[in-house]
């Protein structure tokens, strides 16, 4: 099982790390600074440093059980299996998506009720499909979220048991994706200090501290996907 440093603090630029493998899938280190792609956020970029050697990473995945995987650039040098290394992560690229994620989150806070059925969270744009006849406006979407985002809402993290979780089955936002459990443990992140929170749901992905932190955003267009299925497009106005 990797021990995952960027789910005890998201802000982390630089750690330590031990080889523990090395194959075509990737190089697999005790400790990962780097976020494995899941549930619609891409796995995080960096480099790789050891005595006599760096290696750009391309992507960060899965691998077998609890295991992350970093993905070489093609053509790059490995380190040898129980090098010492120092973890470099591409620190613009997943802030943007810290922000942008913690912004979906909200989004979702605005369409209570309404099932997920898709997303995928991107530096420049993001995305989130909701099983729903008819989306506010997105004009409405927009002033809205830059609301939640103006208050700076605290955003912090807790655990339940997967039998917490299986008896308050409506945390659960998305429809086709399970929460991850680690452990027997479900991850809950929270928006907001108050009773009720602005939002709350289980999710595995990495956050800003506090809303504020997102800068302001805006709802750019609405899509009829299907018959139930309204696809939201959002985007970062600020660099």
């Amino acid at each position: 099982m990797t021990r995952l440093i960027f789910r005890d603090d998201a802000y982390l630029r630089e750690a330590p790390g031990l080889v523990l493998a090395v194959s075509e899938a990737g190089v697999e280190l005790d400790a990962s600074l780097f976020y494995a792609q899941a549930g619609g956020q891409p796995g995080d970029t960096g480099t790789l440093v050891w005595e006599g050697g760096e290696m750009p990473i391309a992507n960060t995945v899965k691998g077998e059980g609890d295991t992350v995987l970093l993905k070489l650039a093609e053509g790059a040098a490995t380190p040898p299996v129980g090098a010492a290394v120092t973890q470099r992560l591409d620190w613009d690229r997943r802030y943007r998506h810290m922000r942008m994620h913690t912004s979906m989150h909200l989004l979702c806070s605005l369409i209570p009720g309404a099932g997920v059925t898709g997303g995928q969270i991107g530096a420049d744009r993001s995305r989130l499909d909701f099983d729903l006849a008819e989306p506010p406006a997105k004009e409405w979407l927009t002033d809205r979220l830059n609301a939640l985002i103006a208050a700076n809402h605290p955003i912090t993290q807790s655990w339940i048991t997967t039998e917490e979780l299986d008896a308050n089955p409506t945390l659960v936002r998305t429809l086709s994706v399970q929460p991850p459990r680690v452990g027997g443990q479900i991850r809950l992140v929270r928006i907001g200090a108050g009773e009720p929170p602005v939002d709350l749901q289980p999710c595995g992905g990495t956050h800003v501290a506090a809303t504020g932190e997102i800068g302001r955003v805006a709802v750019t267009k609405l899509e009829n996907k299907g018959k139930q299925n309204r696809r939201v497009y959002l985007v970062l106005e600020e660099g």
